[in-house]
């Protein structure tokens, strides 16, 4: 998990133009309002943060899942997927 202080440093150098139009009108915002933004973009990034541990610790078993379907489709046990049939 990151450093909230060190990651609020970053973002205020690295700011894109239009993440610092979007703040400046939460600025205009009453706090009660600022506070339901915050807590959603807030919950966002963990989500994300949650994915992304995810994915990294599933890495071993997504190769071995790729493998295992590579091998069936060399072995002619596939079939065509077709949409229109989902």
């Amino acid at each position: 998990m990151r450093d909230n202080w060190t990651y609020l440093l970053f973002i205020a150098f690295v700011m894109t133009e239009l993440l610092e139009k979007a703040i400046a009108k939460l600025k205009t915002l009453p706090p009660k309002q600022q506070d339901a933004i915050a807590s959603l973009i807030l919950e966002e990034l963990e989500d994300e943060n949650i994915w992304d541990q995810a994915f990294e610790q599933s890495q071993d078993a997504l190769a071995k899942l790729a493998a295992e379907a590579m091998a069936e489709y060399q072995a002619g046990k596939t079939q065509p997927l077709d949409p229109e049939t989902l």
